[in-house]
């Protein structure tokens, strides 16, 4: 295996995955609550290290309480799910509910 993926976790040669960020950030979320930011993004580099199912997709909080929690996905219905969820921490986290 290349270790490089589409979004649609095929994979792809390192040449491909240059090409699809030349011009594409890899933004699937972005969500701000007060001063925290969630971001979600398809990294198209498996970050499961040989173990499962490859990672490719990836939610970052920058900010607040949950600053620098991260969580990985292997695809990106998963990463929009697990991004919603993270954003309902984050609110959860900054109301105090």
């Amino acid at each position: 295996m290349s270790g490089y993926y589409d979004r649609q976790g095929n994979p792809i040669t390192l040449d491909d995955w240059v090409a699809t960020f030349r011009h594409n950030d890899g933004r699937v979320a972005l969500d701000t609550v007060g001063a925290v930011t969630v971001s979600t993004v398809h990294l198209g580099i498996d970050h499961s290290f040989g173990s499962g199912r490859p990672l490719i997709f990836e939610t970052m909080v920058l900010g607040g309480p949950l600053d620098e929690e991260q969580a990985r996905y292997s695809s990106e219905v998963e990463a929009v799910a697990g991004h919603q969820q993270v954003v309902a921490r984050v609110h959860a986290a900054e109301t105090g509910a």
